[in-house]
């Protein structure tokens, strides 16, 4: 059976998802937005480069949710972008009030779904869709180690002068200033980066790929990356939908793993077809706990924000 994933939110990084999803033939894709027209012409324009990437996805797009239902996963980048100056955190109002009304839609659809959250400031948002949803932790996940780990595999990848495909690399934490990227489990073809590169010039890297997205922002004016972030949320539908069982590190909702409850905060997780099949625990430094309980404590202040909303 033909797997079946819809985009809420047809900016530049939902169309983008579409793209990449559809010209990697994992499924046949919705597009849904608001503005009418919008998700349609994407869409029509995505089907008319089909002959030419040579793939057979069928494209949809809709400003209702009718065209969502039944489907495997839905990637929700609903939500105004962030704008320079602006922080994540002054998102928070705005986005909390469509996610809400998103996700209470998708629900109605897609009872079955994954949900993979990529709209700022996205822990909290994680948290605005389990609540509207009522699904099990599993079938709520944030986007955000998969993009930050790649930007900090780039940066290592351009300082060293190797392929990217050789990095693997690790950020933990709150997607935000407070990040946590682990040069000790962040290797080349093995190798820890701490062999290769000074302890100056990793925290030079560490500090650009906390700012990465500001970085983007700040060299664009008028929008924030989407590259980069759809991409990473279309590794994880891939390793949804094939059941691959890849270990990606992805905003998760912790029960008292890594001595941190009832947050979304980004971790190791086993990606496979039921959504999160297992958070992955690993024996940090005090050093590195500290920082992750920092980046959580950032994560907890958005989210007694929004409850003062309530």
């Amino acid at each position: 059976m033909k797997h079946k994933v819809t985009v809420v939110g047809a900016g530049n990084v939902g169309a983008t998802a579409a793209q990449r999803l559809a010209e990697k033939e994992l499924c046949d894709v919705v597009l849904v937005d608001i503005i009418e027209g919008v998700p349609q012409g994407k869409s029509l324009d995505l089907t008319q480069a089909a002959p030419i990437e040579k793939h057979d996805a069928h494209l949809t797009g809709a400003n209702s949710y009718e065209a969502s239902a039944s489907s495997d996963i839905v990637i929700i980048t609903a939500g105004i972008p962030r704008k320079p100056g602006m922080s994540r955190d002054d998102l928070l109002s705005t986005n909390r009030g469509i996610i809400k009304s998103v996700t209470k839609e998708v629900v109605k659809y897609s009872p079955s779904a994954i949900l993979i959250i990529v709209s700022n400031p996205l822990d909290a948002m994680c948290h605005v869709a389990l609540d509207e949803s009522g699904f099990p932790k599993h079938r709520v996940i944030g986007m955000a180690g998969v993009l930050d780990s790649a930007r900090f595999r780039a940066f290592l990848s351009m300082e060293l002068n190797v392929s990217v495909e050789n990095i693997h690399a690790l950020v933990l934490g709150g997607h935000g200033d407070t990040m946590v990227p682990l040069p000790r489990f962040s290797t080349v073809a093995g190798v820890p980066i701490t062999e290769l590169i000074d302890a100056k010039r990793i925290d030079e890297i560490v500090t650009r790929t906390r700012n990465g997205g500001a970085e983007i922002v700040s060299l664009l004016k008028t929008g924030s990356a989407y590259y980069a972030p759809a991409s990473a949320a279309v590794e994880m539908a891939e390793s949804i939908l094939k059941d691959k069982k890849k270990i990606l590190p992805c905003a998760a909702y912790l029960e008292g793993e890594y001595g941190i409850s009832n947050l979304f905060v980004g971790v190791p997780v086993k990606l496979g077809s039921k959504g999160i099949e297992q958070i992955i625990e690993l024996k940090l430094t005090a050093e590195e706990q500290q920082a992750l309980k920092k980046s959580a404590a950032a994560v907890q202040e958005l989210v007694d924000s929004m409850k003062k909303m309530s």
